[in-house]
Formats: structure tokens, C-alpha cells, sequence
């Protein structure tokens, strides 16, 4: 009996102690940092230290980047024209937008999976984190979410998005060089990571006293000085003007590499330790994965 009472005692009190999230909650909508998601920035020629080790790399072509990750609103618009135009479709019976993909080469290595010409997914529909809604046959973003990056979409749907626009993505080098610019800066903001510098595990942001310690998505360009709710945030773009190059979402990059499936993504996200997200840090998952804590921006030639 007393160890049924003791075990009743811990359950109150576990469950008084637990703090409830409400997964419908979202960050007010009147977090506007006043970035514009339609800006680019030119990334110059020239040579940068690229990696863990400062390798001399040389990029000797001009190059556009977009100063913030694709939007909810910005993707969402995207899919009425795209399915409009027949770019792209809805497959009903498997509930997810697909596009057409000509494929990879594939030699048959261990560990290496076909990736065939033919239609791939690029945005399932029935994921619980979607931020974009499809309602009287038309997408949108879910209200207080327009300004926060697209998540749930694949490589191929990023992809297909940036050449839709006359872009693609940014490769590895691009991505790299556009982060931390030529000084081989370890953030791309500087040397150091504050909390108020990215949204990142624990980095007490809004969004991660509102979901807990997984947290949620920031809008796009939200660490540029502001003080959000009481949240002092420290302006942190990387040398060429690029907002949340570091954290909120990791970032699908363009590389295609021989004899390997794998993708590779940049960045981190609010799901990794701050110091995750140096900008040579790498994650790799196959194209057709999709998460709630991945987006992507846009690479073009600038001109």
C-alpha cells in the first residue's frame, strides 16, 4: 500500500511539475523583424577560407543569394502557379505535391540508393508541422506563420522551387562563402555564439518558451537587434547581409556528389547546440526527406 501511495505522490508530482504546450500555439503574429524575404545580396568573386581547416578556395564568378529562407507565403504562392502551369502536382492518392526529377547516376555501391528519373516527392500534405494549408484548391500559409521559413519539404522540392525562379541551390562552396564571407569567421555573425545571435536549443528565444525546449521556428531575419516580448536579439548577419544563416533551420544545398544518394544540409537548426552551428558544420539525409526543422534559400547568377 505505501508503495502505491508513494508512486501516486511521484505521478502529481511529475505531472504538476511538467509544463503543457499547446502544439496549436504559435508566435504572435505581430513579430514582423522587417526583413524582406524577396531581397538578395550579391556574393562577390574571389577567394574565402572554406571548412574546419581554412582551406583557399576560389569562386571566380559573381553570385545572388537570397538574404532569408523561403517563406511559408513565398512557397505557398509558389505551388498555385507551379500546379497552375503544370510545373508540379498534387498526388491525391498519396497526399503530397511530386515533380519531375531526371535522376542521378547510379553505379551500385554499398549504401548507395537509386535515385531514378521520374516524379519524387516534394512536399507530403498530411505532415502534422506543415505551416502551408490547401483549402478551396488553393495553398496559403497557416495564419502566423507567413513570415517563418517553409519546412517539410524535400530537396527536391527546394529544388524545384529555386529553378521555377530561374535559380537553383546554392551549392556547398556558394552556401559557405555567403555565410562567413572571406575573413574565416567560425559564425556567421563572428567568433562567438550568443543566445540572442540564432534560434538554437536552449537559446530561450519565444518560440522555445512557447514550445519547450524543442522550440519552434522564428520568422525570417528575427535576430537583427529587436527586443521581441521582452527578448533582446543581437543583429547577426553574415558578412554579405544573409539573415539566419546559423540555426532556425538547417538549409538543403545543391551538390549532387558521385557514387553517394546523400544531400547535404548547412546551418543547423533550432534543434542543434549553438555550437553546431559553425559554419562548416554538415548534416546529410536522403533528397526526399522532410523535416520541420528544414528550409532552404535560393542561389542565381547575378546577372
Amino acid at each position: 500500500m505505501k508503495k502505491i501511495l508513494l508512486l501516486l505522490f511521484l505521478l502529481v508530482f511529475v505531472l504538476v511539475g511538467c509544463k503543457s504546450y499547446d502544439m496549436n500555439a504559435k508566435l504572435s503574429s505581430t513579430f514582423d523583424p522587417g526583413i524582406d524575404p524577396d531581397s538578395w545580396a550579391l556574393i562577390p568573386a574571389g577567394e574565402f577560407l572554406f571548412g574546419q581547416f581554412d582551406e583557399e578556395v576560389l569562386v571566380d564568378y559573381d553570385y545572388k543569394m537570397m538574404v532569408t529562407n523561403v517563406t511559408n507565403s513565398q512557397y505557398a504562392n509558389y505551388l498555385n502557379e507551379a500546379i497552375s502551369a503544370g510545373y508540379v502536382k498534387i498526388d491525391e492518392e498519396k497526399n503530397e505535391i511530386v515533380g519531375y526529377y531526371p535522376g542521378d547516376k547510379f553505379h551500385g555501391y554499398r549504401h548507395e540508393e537509386e535515385i531514378a528519373a521520374g516524379d519524387w516527392v516534394q512536399v507530403p500534405l498530411d505532415g502534422e508541422e506543415l505551416r502551408i494549408e490547401y483549402v478551396n484548391g488553393s495553398f496559403s500559409a497557416i495564419s502566423g506563420y507567413e513570415n517563418h521559413p517553409m519546412t517539410s519539404v524535400s530537396w527536391f522540392g527546394a529544388k524545384s522551387y529555386c529553378q521555377y525562379y530561374d535559380g537553383d541551390l546554392p551549392t556547398e562552396v556558394e552556401w559557405e562563402k555567403a555565410a562567413r564571407g572571406t575573413d574565416g569567421l567560425p559564425f556567421p555573425w563572428g567568433d562567438d555564439i550568443e543566445r540572442g545571435n540564432a534560434n538554437f536549443y536552449s537559446s530561450h528565444d519565444p518560440a522555445e518558451e512557447l514550445f519547450g525546449r524543442q522550440g519552434d521556428t522564428t520568422p525570417v531575419g528575427f535576430y537583427n537587434g529587436m527586443i521581441y516580448d521582452g527578448f533582446q536579439t543581437i543583429d547577426s548577419p553574415s558578412p554579405y547581409g544573409l539573415y539566419d544563416m546559423g540555426g532556425n533551420v538547417e538549409e538543403w544545398t545543391g551538390d549532387v556528389y558521385e557514387n553517394e544518394h546523400y544531400r547535404y544540409l548547412r546551418g543547423g537548426s533550432m534543434m542543434f547546440h549553438g555550437y553546431n552551428l559553425r559554419v562548416w558544420t554538415r548534416n546529410n539525409v536522403a533528397p526526399y526527406y522532410s523535416s520541420q526543422s528544414i528550409g532552404f534559400r535560393c542561389a542565381q547568377p547575378s546577372n
